[in-house]
């Protein structure tokens, strides 16, 4: 149907709650959002029996799901990782690269093209997101080593020539060459985010004020303070709070951050700085058991068990499993957070962050109709991109 009207919903705006609300969409777009009723003809009309309905979940950070990863190099992983987190409420995604040969990028832009054509029922890709090779060797987590090098202008440049899907790219400040590496990312309208890295506030510093003002993964991967030479130096993390206009993204699965933590950076930050992120590997949304982080050819063992996936001798986190509606549960049930806020820091905020907040992130007339009906928990009972049901949970 190109109109449709969805009545009798607890509607979620950035700042209140409008309670017995309408929305009529038209053309995947929404023309209206009333509060009460509205009598029309020719809509097809979907009761929301008082559940609420929020924008779409925006994923600005992930890379697989439902059994498949970004770094496969097919399009139909690109799909079906699209098609698994639509199902838990994400209506677009920014699917993300680990560190790789630069014959894989090359590889995954030709691919992330044709997966944005085929793309029907899945959340949809807005860009890609470069994490890395731009790492400090010391904080590289569960990145290849053999492909972190410091940034070089004849590289980047050239990769950016690949591809006009590239939407951000995540390095460490510190390196030799990453404030020219920013200054190229925010003439070309890339976001430039610190991540994977040691540097200390003085150097974070100089890099928000050359384009990188925004931090991957905040605490995972990061420098805090520390000692060189006897005196105390504020790390990365440090630096995230120092800088008010620094926007943060967390993953926020209840494991990577702790209660104190996800509550830290709440008050701190508050919910118009922090985006919530799955960070996701391909075992989100599958049972818990083996799996392979990274792509299939080239990628690690890991097992996954009580809700993250840890190396096999369990001696750290290997990466998330968390879909999007998790990310707003804890929240609200681990961090005591509101649910407007918990909504917003996974809609209006990241929309923000990546530059779609004109067209996304709020049920707005004008914008597209990416819609979430949820229950009282955040269970998600249907899924709506640009006015397509792409989901609807079985009663």
């Amino acid at each position: 149907m190109d109109k449709i009207k969805i009545n009798n919903a607890k509607i979620l705006t950035p700042y209140k709650i409008i309670p017995n609300g309408t929305i009529l969409i038209e053309n995947g777009k929404i023309l209206n959002v009333v509060r009460g009723d509205l009598h029309v003809e020719g809509f097809l009309e979907i009761n929301a029996s008082g559940r609420y309905v929020s924008p779409g979940f925006i994923d600005i950070h992930s890379h697989g799901g439902g059994g498949h990863d970004f770094m496969d190099g097919t399009a139909e992983s690109y799909i079906g990782a699209a098609e698994c987190h639509a199902r838990y409420g994400t209506t677009s995604i920014v699917p993300t690269t680990l560190t790789s040969t630069n014959e894989e990028l090359k590889n995954t832009f030709a691919v992330f093209k044709e997966a944005k054509k085929k793309n029907g029922n899945g959340a949809e890709l807005l860009g890609i997101h470069l994490e890395g090779p731009y790492f400090a060797m010391s904080q590289r987590g569960a990145q290849d080593p053999k492909y972190i090098r410091n940034p070089n202008p004849r590289e980047y440049k050239e990769i950016l020539s690949w591809s006009d899907d590239i939407i951000r790219w995540s390095a460490a400040p510190e390196l030799e060459g990453t404030v020219e590496f920013a200054m190229e990312l925010k003439k070309k309208g890339i976001l430039a985010s610190v991540a994977h890295s040691d540097a200390i506030y003085e150097e974070v510093q100089e890099a928000f004020e050359n384009g990188f003002t925004h931090i991957t993964h905040l605490y995972s991967a990061m420098s805090g303070v520390r000692r060189i030479n006897a005196y105390r130096y504020a790390g990365v993390i440090e630096s995230a709070f120092l800088i008010d206009e620094m926007t943060v993204e967390i993953i926020a699965d209840g494991c990577h951050l702790p209660e104190s933590l996800l509550k830290l950076i709440y008050k701190i930050k508050g919910p118009d700085h922090i985006a919530l992120v799955t960070d996701s590997m391909r075992a989100a949304g599958l049972p818990e058991g083996e799996s392979i982080l990274g792509s299939l050819k080239n990628g690690q063992k890991v097992i996954v068990e009580d809700g993250v996936a840890k190396l096999m001798d369990r001696t750290a986190f290997a990466g998330s499993v968390a879909t999007a509606d998790r990310l707003v549960q804890t929240m609200i049930t681990l961090a005591d957070v509101p649910l407007i806020d918990a909504v917003k820091m996974m809609t209006a905020t990241p929309a923000k962050i990546i530059g779609v907040d004109r067209i996304k992130g709020s049920l707005a007339p004008g914008k597209d109709a990416d819609i979430v009906m949820f229950d009282d928990n955040v269970h998600i009972e249907m899924t709506m991109i640009k006015g397509k049901i792409v989901y609807k949970k079985t009663m």
